[in-house]
């Protein structure tokens, strides 16, 4: 393995030296290495790359990188979850402080029909050819630096898996909870969600935290849904003001299955999501859809591609966001889709709403198209808030500012109102609008 000396990763190189030795199983030691060894090669994305150009991360590339422990988990954790709206939230329950386990806040009730929800690190070596099987087969290490750090590191996370047949009637919960002290403290947490043919599954995966300071959680979720598998995935990021974000979500998908992928981005000063969804079979279904809020000098990234490797496939993207402020928000979707892939339904589309001068949106929808016989439209809008429609609801007798707030509340809606799963779209819906509700700069005021 060899290390470029000069694009900022030999300190966690060092690191994973100095953890070679930690237990595990023997078939996992090559799959971290071959992460670190990409990672080292790959090293911190610059503005030049084409796929970070409209992303800074030199910040993260920056911190004093210290990879974060087990912590003894005291009273603050019981009372974020408490105080959240997740609290109120049906189903099983994983909470993750600093990417380890904590079962004193988790809840996992009986589930039958053999499906598991436990923590990724006690069943590494229990289901170790399922997990081999899928571990590191969809998050791929080539052009994802983030995933190859994550590969080389992750500490615990989710391991959820459902069998042929079954449904897990009630939301799956992930909670992670940051409580790092220390600036530059890395988080890696690692889920593997697999969902066997003609299963329903639906995850709810949250990040959260104590305190302030300039940490980093670097998270990768993979998904694999089988042939007619129904699954819905919700992932919030609501992490410190200062804190760093960068999330890998991947997936395989397998013919007639119908998937649906949220991304509800709030919290961070830099967060990025890169989702890599691969179609694999045919007639299935892929809903991407994404709303992100951003104010002060936050930057929210979501970068995605759907690639269309079977026929009759439909895929729709649908992301809004709500910009204040100096902030930014970045969006860059390409739909690839492959010759076999005739009868290809694809849409994508970004919708991006200014509430101040200053704040900026760069979008750059993309289609790859290989195949003659498909139907793929794309499109994105950067604009403020409508004056002829303000205008409309003020002379209904409303105040400017019910007006902005009921416009931007639909706006947020458009997205939040695609979460199929009631109870997660409640939850959801209640945190964004308190969120606005407590914030009168995304009211425009």
């Amino acid at each position: 393995m060899t290390s470029n000396a000069n694009n900022g990763t030999e300190s966690l190189v060092a690191a994973f030296s100095k953890s070679e030795s930690s237990a595990q199983p023997k078939w996992l030691a090559p799959v971290r290495k071959a992460g670190i060894a990409s990672f080292a090669e790959l090293g911190f994305p610059k503005l030049s790359d084409e796929d970070w150009r409209f992303t800074n991360v030199a910040p993260i590339a920056q911190l004093p990188f210290t990879l974060a422990t087990q912590v003894a988990v005291n009273g603050a954790e019981s009372k974020l979850i408490a105080e959240s709206v997740f609290d109120k939230l049906p189903g099983h329950r994983l909470v993750f402080v600093n990417g380890f386990f904590c079962a004193k806040l988790s809840n996992i009730k009986p589930v039958s029909g053999g499906a598991r929800i436990k923590n990724l690190a006690t069943t590494l070596t229990k289901d170790t050819a399922l997990i081999e099987k899928h571990l590191a087969k969809y998050a791929h290490t080539a052009n994802n630096t983030f995933a190859s750090l994550n590969q080389a590191f992750f500490t615990d996370g989710a391991f959820i898996f459902v069998p042929k047949g079954v449904e897990v009637a009630e939301p799956v919960q992930l909670i992670y909870i940051s409580s790092a002290k220390q600036i530059g403290e890395t988080i890696l947490p690692r889920n593997l969600i697999i969902a066997e043919a003609n299963s329903k599954l639906t995850v709810v995966e949250s990040y959260l935290s104590t305190g302030n300071v300039a940490y980093f959680t670097n998270a990768v979720t993979e998904i694999f849904a089988g042939d007619n598998a129904n699954v819905e995935h919700v992932k919030l990021q609501d992490e410190a003001t200062n804190a760093y974000h960068i999330a890998t979500i991947a997936g395989e998908f397998g013919r007639a299955s119908n998937v649906s992928v949220h991304s509800i981005a709030l919290g961070a000063k830099i967060s990025r999501n890169n989702i890599r969804t691969n179609l694999a079979g045919e007639g299935l279904e892929c809903i991407l859809n994404g709303l992100y809020l951003t104010k002060d000098e936050q930057l929210a990234d979501h970068h995605m591609i759907v690639e269309h490797a079977q026929p009759h496939c439909a895929s729709h993207e649908y992301f809004n966001g709500i910009l204040d402020d100096k902030s930014k928000g970045v969006f860059h979707g390409r739909i690839l889709v492959r010759e076999i892939a005739q009868k290809t339904d694809a849409k994508q589309t970004n919708k991006n709403l200014l509430l101040s001068d200053d704040a900026t949106a760069d979008t750059k929808p993309q289609l790859e198209i290989y195949a003659d016989d498909v139907k793929c439209t794309h499109g994105a809008t950067i604009g403020q808030l409508n004056s002829e429609s303000i205008f409309y609801l003020r002379s209904r007798g409303m105040s400017l500012d019910t007006a902005k707030q009921m416009l931007i509340h639909a706006f947020a809606g458009e997205i939040i109102e695609r979460i199929k799963c009631e109870p997660a779209r409640e939850v959801i819906d209640k945190l964004v609008w308190d969120r606005l509700e407590a914030n009168p700069h995304l009211l425009g005021k």
